[in-house]
């Protein structure tokens, strides 16, 4: 008999065979039965859980397939900054964060919009005594006040950053307080880590947040064998709710032989917690131009970034890695950074044995047309997160102006992907953006056009749930194993306060997850 029975339910079950059910049965971790109502009762007993979803939509657990789970965690220990939009609304933020954390030397904050704050002089302003290191949503830029920059030696000219970093500096060489890319490292190492008891308090505050929003897993996006370690813990002491797939960080100065430690960690197989991936940056992101792009800046054409990586260092160190097994996900906003990744892609392809890979392609921001078949052509998977896309065009984000309208039409390119034959995976980038999957659908059903002229990117509801669930764990060589609402599968499940499908898309943000269930275990219940 089954531990819980779901039934009046409106299943959508992300199983091409068996798309609807009204009923689902679950015993021990594992999916029982799926079917109507009546078929049901055959594996209900006394103590059976019986669930009413009373009409809503049932459907299996979200997987998010980008995001960064440790560094976010250790981050909601810091001034949240998402909601701030001027300089007064940070001043209270910060100076309450101060006044709650006097034992802590720095003042840290997190979430921190393009265009609210640009000098140290502003943050010096509000507390001078303390330094203070505020971080981008996005992580790609940071501010300092004076005295962060003294205790990194970075005030005055003389240490600068690597690769496409950047430390601002005035006509005089001083430094303006905002940091760009690698230069955010010089100041924000100096910053003392939680220990390890803070970091898993955290993460187990963090993991109760996402597992009431509907999601089940994640594609981490960031990790060694030390954050592997950290997430296999809470697996090991029963305190895991969340399945974790963690790559293995390449940095631009990693060797082929550091690339041993990802070999290890791929022999991590929890079922929870488990390696076997790679993840590597191409570029940065528009707002910052760093973005690699094939054409100029529209709102800079001076600016020019290389790209993280040359195209012979990411094709060679890409190639150890898929010598090695592992798949590989590599960063790319700009056009530019997506065509050097399929470069790389292409001629792995023709140098090793040929293999189901599924290397992947994160973000793309912006992708030029001659780009588009490579996808299909190559068994590339493009990981997507809609709710980076600006909902409408209303001058209050930067990014419409630095991609500029000849690009538009192939930005944010959900749609135009697709049908181009590409695998679509969706997930959210927290902490740049929220994971919570509502919000990711209503830009994917609602993005408004930037202009008239611009073809139509958005997707339908049943589309968006395929890329949360069956297509995301196609996406991490999982798709026997989750991401359907199938006999057999996992038992991780999420039912929504509404029938998603009866909704005007319009009111999508009406809904949320009242019930998720991870293993065959209840861990969230509105």
């Amino acid at each position: 008999m089954a531990n819980i029975v779901i039934i009046n339910a409106k299943v959508f079950t992300s199983d091409k065979e068996n798309p609807w059910a009204e009923a689902v049965a679950v015993k021990g971790n594992r999916i029982e039965f799926v079917g109507t109502n009546e078929d049901a009762k055959k594996y209900t007993e006394s103590n059976t859980k019986v669930i009413d979803a009373n009409g809503k939509t049932l459907t299996a657990g979200f997987i998010d397939s980008h995001f960064h789970l440790l560094s976010g965690s250790i981050w909601a220990g810091s001034a949240q900054l998402y909601d701030v939009t001027n300089k007064n609304q940070l001043k209270e933020i910060l100076l309450d964060y101060a006044q709650k954390n006097k034992t802590n030397e720095w003042v840290d904050g997190r979430g921190i919009k393009y265009g609210v704050i640009s000098t140290r002089q502003e943050l010096d302003e509000i507390i001078s005594d303390r330094p203070i290191y505020i971080n981008a949503y996005d992580g790609h830029t940071s501010w300092a006040n004076t005295k962060a920059l003294e205790m990194a030696g970075i005030l005055k000219s003389g240490i600068e950053a690597s690769g496409v970093g950047e430390i601002v500096r005035d006509e005089n060489g001083i430094a303006t307080g905002e940091l760009r890319e690698t230069a955010m490292s010089l100041v924000a190492d100096l910053i003392p880590e939680p220990d390890d008891a803070r970091k898993r308090e955290l993460l187990k505050m963090t993991i109760q947040k996402i597992n009431a929003s509907g999601i089940t897993s994640i594609h981490n996006m960031n990790g060694d064998m030390k954050d592997l370690l950290t997430y296999a813990a809470l697996e090991d002491s029963n305190e895991m709710t969340l399945r974790v797939y963690v790559p293995y960080s390449v940095e631009p100065n990693t060797t082929e032989e550091m690339l041993s430690e990802a070999v290890e960690m791929a022999k991590v197989k929890g079922e929870y917690v488990r390696g076997g991936a790679a993840k590597f940056f191409m570029d940065g992101v528009w707002e910052s131009y760093t973005a690699l792009n094939i054409e100029p800046y529209a709102d800079n054409s001076d600016a020019k970034p290389d790209g993280i990586y040359s195209l012979e260092h990411f094709t060679r160190m890409a190639k150890a890695c898929d010598s090695l097994g592992l798949q590989i996900f590599v960063h790319c906003c700009g056009d530019g950074a997506v065509r050097r990744t399929l470069d790389g892609y292409e001629s792995i392809q023709k140098s090793n044995e040929k293999r189901d890979s599924r290397h992947r392609v994160e973000h793309i921001e912006v992708i030029h047309p001659d780009d588009l078949h490579r996808f299909k052509d190559l068994g590339v998977i493009a990981s997507m997160q809609t709710s980076h896309a600006p909902l409408r065009n209303d001058g209050t984000d930067v990014w419409p102006h630095r991609v500029g309208a000849q690009r538009w039409h192939l930005s944010f390119a959900w749609r135009t992907i697709k049908n181009a034959g590409a695998h679509l995976a969706f997930g959210s980038d927290w902490t740049v953006a929220p994971f919570d999957p509502m919000i990711n659908l209503n830009v994917a059903l609602n993005r408004e056009l930037w202009d008239a002229s611009n073809p139509n990117q958005n997707l339908t509801l049943e589309e968006v749930i395929l890329g949360y669930t069956r297509d995301a764990a196609y996406a991490e060589f999982m798709e026997n194993e989750k991401g359907q609402i199938k006999a057999g599968y996992l038992a991780d499940l999420v039912l929504f306060s509404h029938d998603l499908f009866e909704l005007n898309p319009k009111d999508i943000l009406q809904a949320k997850a009242v019930m998720t269930i991870v293993d065959g275990k209840i861990v969230s219940e509105a």
